[in-house]
């Protein structure tokens, strides 16, 4: 028995999808002005590591909750290593350690690219082929976000910009890699498998961070952004990211994070006083315009680039119908 719903009439499932996707960019926006606050009581790598280990606390309740297995098929488990070794580990560490050396602002309009970098991946996992009129939304959105950097940077990219442009690569594969896993299994099981399969990893270096490195001087701001980031960022916006991915496509969701940067500048100013320039606002503007045209922007499917993994026999114990976000 598939673990995957009958299809719902298609104008209805692809408004469902991108629903789906906006609210896990809503989530993911709060993500980088929480960890910009959460940095200097609990350290970068303490920030990196140990918010994975509410979310996987979090994850073995819903498994639990769910009577789904705590482990995950042997024959899903390496592409789960890949979603977890990204955006568990790789992107948390990544922009943990570049928002040392620049604001939360400044980190979201370079993340701004991690659509494209979605949507490439989605092309070489997904076999997702979308139309001219996608691309060119995207490059115009791209222009506004790749502008910001370059310009407030005095005409080049700052020291962190490399370790966030390594952190777009990672995030994007692993988003394009999870959203094609949920097509299968979900995507709330998705991201809680990955981060019970990443605990051998975070539970160690989060102990061996905290021990060279203990928390000091810990706000309410800063517990209340740790929390954020663990149950949050880590785990429950997930729940919809992928759920979205799956249903709507790689692609075509995946450019609903062009806004993102947005969301994540207003909160950066609304919760930090970040300042806001005259050319922030614009390329702002230029980035919702290009959220805007590319929202019907259609795609052509081909065939996946990798057989479908098939579904856990536990996963069927729910009378097909366990695919929720």
């Amino acid at each position: 028995m598939s673990v995957t719903a009958a299809p719902a009439a298609p104008a209805a499932a692809a408004k469902h999808a991108m629903l789906l996707g906006a609210l896990g960019v809503l989530a993911f926006s709060m993500t980088l002005p929480s960890t910009r606050v959460a940095d200097p009581a609990f350290g970068g790598w303490t920030v990196a590591f140990g918010r994975a280990l509410p979310a996987a606390l979090l994850a073995l309740l819903v498994l639990s909750a769910k009577r789904q297995p705590l482990l995950p098929p042997k024959e899903a488990r390496a592409g789960l290593v890949q979603v977890a070794a990204t955006v568990v580990v790789g992107f948390p560490l990544l922009t943990s350690l570049a928002l040392q050396s620049v604001n939360s602002a400044h980190g979201a309009v370079v993340t701004g690219l991690i659509p494209a970098a979605t949507a490439g991946f989605g092309v070489l996992l997904a076999g997702e082929r979308p139309r001219r009129s996608y691309w060119i939304a995207m490059a115009v959105g791209l222009v506004g976000i790749v502008s910001l950097p370059v310009i407030q940077g005095a005409g080049r990219f700052q020291a962190g910009d490399l370790l966030l442009i390594l952190a777009v690569a990672v995030v994007g594969f692993g988003y394009a890699r999870g959203g094609v896993m949920a097509r299968t299994y979900g995507g709330w099981r998705v991201i809680c498998w990955a981060l019970v399969l990443s605990l051998p990893v975070t539970v160690p270096l989060t102990a061996l961070t905290v021990a060279l490195r203990p928390p000091h001087h810990i706000t309410a701001g800063a517990a209340v952004s740790m929390t954020y980031l663990g149950l949050v960022s880590m785990c429950l916006g997930f729940f919809f990211w992928y759920e979205g991915l799956a249903r709507g496509g790689v692609a075509r969701v995946g450019r609903l994070q062009l806004a993102q940067p947005v969301l994540t500048l207003g909160w950066s100013a609304l919760l930090l006083g970040e300042h806001l320039d005259a050319v922030t606002l614009v390329a702002a503007v230029v980035v919702l315009g290009a959220v805007a045209v590319g929202r019907n922007a259609r795609q052509t499917p081909v065939p996946a680039a990798e057989p479908v993994l098939p579904p856990s026999p536990a996963a069927d114990e729910e009378s097909g119908a366990v695919r929720h976000a």
